[in-house]
């Protein structure tokens, strides 16, 4: 078996030259969406469909960095914010409507804990899962093997080292759950701070738009 064929298995692998061939494409991609004119925003949508596996009308501010790309689906209305980092060694799937502050990082991609068996140069990868309606806060890590669930909020600075369930507030090293979100949220759009009557009638109406904006769409 070889190696890109013991890495697709979630098998402990070696990055050899058929592997690392395999970057390449990802590497040009990112390097293009890195070194984008900032204010072309079509050029930069284009860059990310054509880097991802799955997306909707994705939108991603540079810089972004990845691995494959192809190990990457998102769904509808994705947003990502600067410098964010997903090492897809192994798949990572995250659902609608997901927003993501600066400097998240999503790492699949591990090492052995022995030093023996780290030195062979064999590593791993495990796929991390988001669901549905996910907001993950600026500079959190989510590590190998990890699902969030739906209608989760993951609080700046986490450390996800542990599934959390839908329906979630959760923060901190490791990364735990703080409390339920409930239609008693809804209301509010900072701590206890109401929507005006304007922006709260959008919400109840049901009005959205795109994370691309509304006239960004063609």
């Amino acid at each position: 078996m070889n190696n890109i064929e013991r890495r697709d298995k979630g098998m402990a692998y070696i990055s050899d030259d058929s592997v690392m061939e395999q970057q390449k494409r990802a590497r040009i991609l990112t390097q293009r969406l890195n070194t984008a004119d900032r204010s072309d925003f079509k050029a930069l949508g284009d860059i990310v469909k054509e880097l991802l596996g799955r997306s909707d009308g994705a939108w991603i501010n540079p810089p972004f960095y990845c691995d494959y790309g192809f190990n990457i689906e998102v769904g509808s209305n994705f947003f990502a914010n600067y410098n964010c980092t997903m090492l897809d060694v192994g798949k990572i799937t995250i659902g609608d409507n997901c927003f993501m502050a600066s400097n998240v990082a999503i790492y699949t991609s591990g090492h052995p804990i022995h030093p023996d068996s780290r030195n062979s140069m064999y590593e791993y990868g495990i796929p991390v899962t988001i669901g549905d309606n996910v907001w993950i806060g600026g500079n959190t890590v989510i590590c190998p093997g990890v699902t969030i669930g739906s209608n989760c909020v993951i609080g700046a600075g986490s450390v996800v080292t542990k599934d959390i369930p839908d329906w979630s507030v959760a923060a901190g090293n490791p990364c735990k759950v703080i409390r339920k979100i409930t239609d008693e949220d809804k209301r509010f759009y900072y701590k206890n701070i109401p929507f005006d009557d304007e922006a709260w009638e959008d919400i109840v109406s049901g009005k959205q738009v795109s994370a691309l904006g509304s006239s960004l769409k063609d």
